[in-house]
């Protein structure tokens, strides 16, 4: 068979084929919602307890390393490019002498107009090797960008957890409803910040169920904490299934990245990775982070791919725990979203926020509440910056961006600004639970 770029004439044809595939999955995607919602409800599960079941065998993240062997796989391709153009460069000169001196002599000898260009030039060892490596390289782009279709893009056109569990909103709700629900979180975050246990620096301790206790990076017993609070993390998801038939099912182990400390430079808590099926975490950041952040990931396994309902389930998967230290992370995770709407709120209608405060008072977060409710600790920034490779500022903003275009190209027109939506989840749920009663 003849041979191209991308191989033989059957692979050139099963390399059309994927591609008019992930073309005709994106078309549906982004037409029709009941495709997106039938192929979450019976297709995505299939690769969650398939392949996330065979990458979760790995007691490391798999998706994080295949992100660095994607990166040097990328500098190689760039390399090899540079490479082919330098060659390109040098040849053109050393033909442009040698005709010029083919010319002189063949005027020398009474033989004009007859050019002599060498020898047929044969394939040499590395053409083939730069053509069996961008061969390779086209195959690795078309699989990532079948497997991002199926794991992650069909996602974000799938029906809202608010529409399928909540039904049509009632339109806008009133400040009072959002001071309301403010007051429910933060008495919960005052009291339980009391009752958790604390070791000798004052620091929230996570027990296992084991008896083993953790509650810094050093403590000596932090993988087989971290483990247990991953148990505990899926046993409360595959709970809160038995409420939202959708987060049914089986879910694999929560991960710690092994590069967190770049992780916090981009303040990132975690990570789901569509290519590994996996639902990684940062294990630098301060601990009460870690639950809602590990079923926060977690909850992308049973498609819900936007990020404030991620944190709407984290949330409810987190307070509806025996474990105070579970509740209390879950009611710290949303604590700072429902404080920067009642804060904006007093920016722009002071009027109203006025009004509001006299109809219902406002409780105050007590100093331990926001003593805990850090992202990572001083000491572990100063660890961070003092060996960065990278300014954090630097890192940060080209994260925020990246995620943000990463949204609007799949349709989140507000961008990363979606991840506050969060108090909207929280309000529909307070305001369909009071109906309940």
């Amino acid at each position: 068979m003849k041979s191209t770029f991308l191989g033989n004439k059957t692979a050139k044809k099963l390399f059309g084929l994927i591609m008019a595939v992930i073309l005709l999955l994106n078309a549906a995607a982004w037409c029709s919602a009941a495709f997106c919602d039938w192929y979450v409800a019976y297709i995505f599960p299939i690769w969650v307890n398939t392949y996330g079941r065979i990458t979760g065998i790995f007691p490391f993240s798999v998706g994080e390393w295949l992100i660095a062997a994607g990166l040097v796989l990328v500098a190689a391709a760039l390399l090899l490019g540079v490479v082919w153009v330098v060659t390109g460069i040098v040849c053109a000169i050393r033909r442009a002498g040698r005709r010029a001196a083919e010319r002189k002599a063949s005027e020398a000898v009474g033989i004009a107009g007859v050019w002599v260009y060498g020898r047929p030039r044969q394939t040499s060892g590395f053409c083939r090797f730069s053509r069996g490596f961008y061969r390779f390289f086209a195959w690795v782009l078309l699989m990532v960008c079948l497997i991002m279709t199926m794991n992650c893009f069909i996602l974000y056109h799938a029906s809202a957890f608010s529409k399928r569990y909540f039904g049509e909103e009632q339109g806008d709700y009133t400040p009072a409803e959002l001071f309301a629900v403010y007051n429910v979180v933060a008495e919960e975050c005052n009291r339980l910040s009391q009752v958790v246990e604390r070791d000798e620096t004052g620091m929230a301790v996570y027990t296992g169920r084991e008896g083993i206790k953790i509650s810094r990076r050093d403590s000596g017993d932090w993988q087989q904490g971290l483990n247990a609070m991953g148990d505990e993390a899926r046993e409360l998801m595959q709970q809160l299934g038995h409420t939202y038939p959708q987060l049914d099912g089986w879910y694999p182990e929560p991960k710690a990245m092994f590069f967190s400390d770049f992780m916090c430079q981009q303040y990132m808590q975690g990570y789901y990775f569509p290519f590994s099926m996996e639902a990684n975490y940062n294990d630098v950041m301060h601990i009460l982070n870690i639950p809602s952040t590990m079923c926060h990931e977690l909850a992308h396994l049973r498609g819900y791919i936007f990020e404030d309902e991620a944190n709407f389930i984290g949330y409810l998967a987190c307070i509806q725990a025996e474990d105070e230290f579970f509740r209390y992370a879950g009611y710290l995770s949303v604590l700072n979203y429902l404080y920067n709407d009642v804060y904006k709120l007093e920016r722009e209608q002071p009027e109203v926020f006025a009004e509001t405060m006299a109809a219902v008072p406002l409780t105050g977060v007590s100093a331990q509440v926001w003593e805990d409710n850090i992202f990572v600790s001083d000491e572990e920034w100063e660890r961070i910056n003092g060996k960065a490779l990278i300014d954090t500022e630097l890192v940060d903003k080209a994260a925020d961006a990246f995620i943000d275009t990463n949204l609007k190209v799949n349709g989140v027109t507000d961008g990363k600004v979606s991840y506050s939506r969060v108090v909207r989840l929280l309000l529909q749920y307070y305001s369909q639970s009071n109906e309940d009663r």
